[in-house]
């Protein structure tokens, strides 16, 4: 029979065999389904920001850096500008946002905060702590976890 590590711990297929195709083996599945998950956990902490979990990321790289081009907060974010788009719009509609053409290059387009989405930051300060009550880990668990996943990320 072919052993993995886990063997072990995990249930074996119908035939009592390792089955390297089950579910519950897949890396893949554990990150999709944690991602999911803490996703969904930000949904109550967002809501009185009035922000998606989308929206809130893109609010945090415009906190960073402000003003900045679609491409370099697609970029930042990981998302292509068909997804990007529809997001700032919605951000522009709740007046946090402004988006405008620059004027050097007419393909380019920018993304500023408005003063409203400026002060939004001050709103979502404890947005951090409030997702570590409902994980149940402490500050440094998280840290390390998310420092383990960026290492991962860096080498795939």
């Amino acid at each position: 029979m072919a052993r993995t590590p886990d063997t072990d711990k995990t249930p074996a297929g119908a035939a009592g065999e390792f089955d390297p195709l089950r579910l519950d083996l897949q890396l893949c599945f554990a990150l999709y389904s944690a991602a999911n998950k803490v996703t969904r956990l930000y949904r109550p902490i967002l809501e009185p920001l009035g922000l998606t979990y989308p929206q809130y990321l893109a609010m945090m790289a415009l906190w960073e850096e402000s003003p900045r081009t679609v491409g370099a907060l697609g970029e930042a974010l990981g998302l292509d500008s068909g997804t990007l788009t529809p997001l700032l719009k919605r951000l522009e509609g709740q007046g946090l946002v402004e988006r405008a053409r620059d004027p050097a290059d007419e393909r380019r387009v920018t993304v500023s905060l408005t003063g409203e989405g400026a002060a939004l930051k001050a709103r979502a300060a404890h947005v951090p702590a409030a997702l570590a009550c409902q994980l149940g880990c402490d500050l440094a668990e998280i840290a390390d976890l998310r420092d383990r996943l960026k290492r991962f990320v860096e080498r795939i």
